[in-house]
């Protein structure tokens, strides 16, 4: 096995005996990833395996040596010849007098050489050099004598981009030569295309997977690169994973930083530079930011024209088929070129050719224009609405502008004009096309009095009554359902189709305008001829002559079937509302009386051994909130007193009637002398099984006269009220489930021992509850009020009542008992 040699892409390559070559990129993993140290040193394995790889190695560093010393040897070379135009000597006392200055300067001839070229080319790369020799003189001394000098990366760099085949081979150059000692692993070239995509020309240290991805990249998709070519200007992260930004080797590097910079001449960006740092990228000083600025401009000379210079093309390419397009246009257009300064910037536009339909905002001719630089014909264009850098970003970027309606000022004798237009800015080959459509205000306003009228739907009309000349515009025609190729329809023949039930209305439309010349209106059903008729209104003047005569009449249709039809919905929906108003006052007057009858609203004392009883009962405010509050105190036949009040749930006529039978039922129930917790659940099954579903709360209580004991319960309602003396408590809160909610439920009862003038206060919720505080500072408040002393227990009932802070327009029963 002996070695090839190296093929035309510079890779080494190696033959086996039958006389194959295997390119050192294609061997196989296991041949160059040996984990054998001696076989990663290349001594001490003397097997196939460790020999080959020695050999991969060995032959890999010669190519690397090779490429390096061919890169010097350029830069030598031009070396010379500069020394040679200088010094007006031959070759061969060029290289004598290079060699006897590094031997005078102690530098080597790579160094030396990059020196001369320095000051020989006055160029970005040379500025880049001279500045950060004077900023790092100190940093370097001594600490760096073996790494190249800026210079000499700068221009082996740039002798490698020129000299390269294709961008693959620019990128490569530019992370070997110059970015690598910034630190830098991976390098992308982009070529930016015409419709702003961005397309992978050139790539280094990313592998061989990740650039086939990002090989193309739709316009819109936000990246790195397009943030750079967006903005017209290097962008920097200091670390990728911050931003969210996807872009080449992402995945690899997330926390890496990344340096993005436009590269372009002559104004125009022809792609972007993009480095790659595998850590977090800490801020540079400003000598590596003009020198990657540098590398970016060696880039563009090689994505768009390599070795061509922009300040020495006559023509930019495809401007003469931009003229020629420009002339089919039947909007005004400018096709501008850039227009350089002696440094290759872009500094203006000339205005190469104004087609036919050029129309000044000015008024001046197209000879004035065509030629002259764009800021010389529109001085304002870099000011105002900035024209001049739309047109600069477009030419820059390639993507396109459009704008509607924008303002556009002429600066001609000391005076601005004014107008609006809609603009059109387009990049094509080297040129950029400027179209402008100034807006006609007549043609406007015509234009929104057809929207309007389309809108309206209203057609106009005009009819000559002397010739019989009829004119309608297209909305017209629409309204009749009519083509427009048929005839218009006279006023005398509009009976003819309309309603027969509208010929009065019309016969009168016509006389008066007609007949008595006034202007009138009137509203008729228009048969179509589909069949459908239409609601319309026709309003029409006269026109007259000077003596009197009727010349013609004018005037306008419009559809109002939608107004119509919703007039009609909106008198069926008033008599339905009326008619729905008068039911509920009707139900709720029933509720109310039905309420009355059982329970009138003031009582007087109920007459019971050993007891005195009042009841009030405050219905709600509003007649549409009639509740299903309850109260009820009766003597049973054993001599016992019962006592009960209750609330239903809801309002209406079905709260109302839910009462009543919860009501009867307790009556009825209490005949059994059962006790207080036997009472609510017998009711509770009532509730649940015997009414559309109810569900209540109550207090229910049985006081026996004979010992002034009151035995009691309650059902998910407040617990009553003891007034001993000058202090008001709450009972026991005993429990007991809501009525209704469950088939079967038990409820505590509980025993007072009552005393002499004791008095006991049941209520509902509606004499204490405030919808801004809670019932336990609602309740405390009850306490207080019902401590105030009374002379008798109906006017302690009276007070409770006016004093009430309760704010829920809910009816409120209460019930006091005092013993006597």
């Amino acid at each position: 096995m002996v070695p090839a040699p190296r093929n035309a892409a510079g890779d080494g390559a190696y033959a086996v005996a039958t006389g194959t070559t295997v390119p050192f990129d294609d061997l196989p993993g296991e041949y160059l990833r040996h984990e054998d140290p001696a076989v990663e040193s290349g001594a001490g394995d003397h097997s196939t395996v460790g020999r080959l790889a020695a050999m991969v190695e060995r032959l890999r560093g010669e190519v690397r040596a090779a490429h390096a010393a061919a890169d010097g040897r350029a830069l030598i070379e031009l070396a010379k010849g500069i020394m040679v135009e200088r010094l007006r000597c031959g070759p061969v006392q060029a290289a004598r007098q290079l060699a006897e200055l590094g031997a005078q300067t102690g530098l080597s001839p790579l160094e030396l050489a990059a020196d001369i070229i320095n000051q020989a080319a006055h160029d970005q790369v040379a500025e880049v050099t001279e500045d950060f020799v004077r900023r790092a003189v100190d940093e370097s001394a001594g600490d760096h004598e073996d790494e190249p000098s800026v210079g000499v990366r700068l221009r082996t760099a740039e002798s490698g981009a020129l000299n390269a085949g294709d961008t693959q081979a620019v990128a490569e150059s530019l992370l070997e030569h110059a970015l690598a000692p910034l630190g830098a692993t991976g390098v992308a070239v982009w070529t930016a295309g015409s419709d702003a995509s961005l397309t992978l020309r050139g790539h280094a240290g990313f592998g061989t997977d990740e650039p086939v991805r990002w090989r193309y990249v739709p316009p819109g998709v936000s990246t790195v690169a397009r943030q750079a070519l967006t903005e017209r200007r290097t962008v920097w992260f200091s670390s990728l994973g911050a931003t969210g930004i996807p872009t080449i080797g992402h995945t690899r590097n997330p926390d890496g930083g990344r340096v993005a910079v436009p590269a372009g001449t002559g104004g125009r960006i022809h792609g972007v530079l993009e480095i790659c740092w595998s850590q977090p990228l800490e801020p540079q000083p400003q000598a590596v930011e003009r020198q990657i600025e540098a590398l970016a401009e060696l880039c563009a000379h090689t994505i768009d024209h390599p070795g061509a210079d922009p300040t020495q093309l006559r023509e930019p390419p495809g401007v003469t088929e931009l003229v020629d397009l420009s002339d089919g246009l039947y909007d005004p257009a400018l096709v501008l070129t850039p227009c350089l300064d002696g440094d290759g910037r872009l500094h203006d536009f000339r205005i190469r050719h104004a087609n036919d339909h050029f129309q000044d905002p000015a008024g001046r001719p197209r000879s004035a224009v065509d030629g002259a630089l764009l800021l010389e014909a529109y001085p304002t264009a870099a000011a105002e609405g900035e024209l001049f850098d739309r047109i600069e970003r477009v030419y820059a970027t390639g993507e396109p502008f459009r704008a509607h309606r924008a303002p556009l000022t002429a600066l001609v004798d000391q005076v601005a004009l004014a107008s609006t237009a809609d603009l059109s800015i387009s990049r094509h080959g080297g040129g950029v096309l400027l179209i402008w459509r100034i807006e006609d205000e007549a043609a406007r306003l015509a234009n929104l009095l057809q929207h309007a009228q389309r809108l309206g739907r209203i057609g106009g009309f005009e009819e000559n009554v002397l010739t019989g000349e009829i004119t309608w515009n297209g909305q017209l025609f629409d309204l009749y359902g009519r083509e427009p190729a048929d005839a218009p329809v006279s006023l005398r023949d509009l009976a003819a189709h309309a309603h027969p039930d509208d010929a009065v209305a019309i016969g009168r439309f016509l006389q008066a305008v007609l007949g008595h010349r006034r202007a009138t209106s009137t509203a008729f059903r228009l048969m179509r001829p589909n069949g459908v008729a239409r609601h319309m209104r026709v309003i029409a003047e006269p026109v007259l002559a000077a003596d009197g005569r009727l010349l013609a009449v004018r005037g306008a249709y419009q559809d109002i079937s939608s107004q119509h039809w919703t007039e009609v919905a909106l008198a069926a929906t008033r008599d339905q509302l009326a008619f729905t108003e008068q039911e509920s006052a009707e139900r709720n007057r029933l509720t109310l009386q039905l309420q009355h009858a059982i329970m009138p609203p003031t009582n007087g004392p109920l007459d019971a051994p050993g007891l005195q009883i009042a009841v009030r009962y405050r219905p709600a405010e509003t007649e549409s909130l009639v509740g299903g509050d309850w109260y009820d105190a009766v003597v049973l036949p054993s001599k016992k007193i019962l006592l009960c009040v209750g609330d239903v749930a809801g309002h209406g006529i079905e709260a109302a009637t839910g009462m009543v039978v919860l009501r009867n039922a307790m009556r009825g129930l209490a005949i059994t002398g059962a006790g207080p917790a036997q009472l609510l659940s017998w009711l509770n099954i009532v509730a649940y099984h015997l009414t559309e579903r109810v569900t209540a709360t109550a207090v229910c209580g049985i006081f026996d006269p004979e010992n002034r004991t009151l035995r009691w319960a309650r059902a998910g309602h407040l617990p009553p009220v003891l007034v001993r003396g000058p202090k008001a408590t709450t009972l026991p809160m005993l429990g007991g489930l809501l009525l209704g909610a469950l088939s079967e439920a038990e409820y505590e009862e509980s025993e007072v021992q009552l005393e002499a003038q004791d008095t006991v206060l049941m209520y509902t919720d509606g004499l204490v509850e405030r919808r801004d505080t809670a019932v336990h500072d609602s309740l405390a408040q009850f306490l207080t009020t019902a401590q105030v002393p009374a002379a008798t227990l109906e006017g302690r009932l009276d007070t409770l009542l006016t004093q009430s802070k309760s704010d829920t327009d809910d009816d409120t029963c209460l019930i006091g008992v005092r013993v006597g």
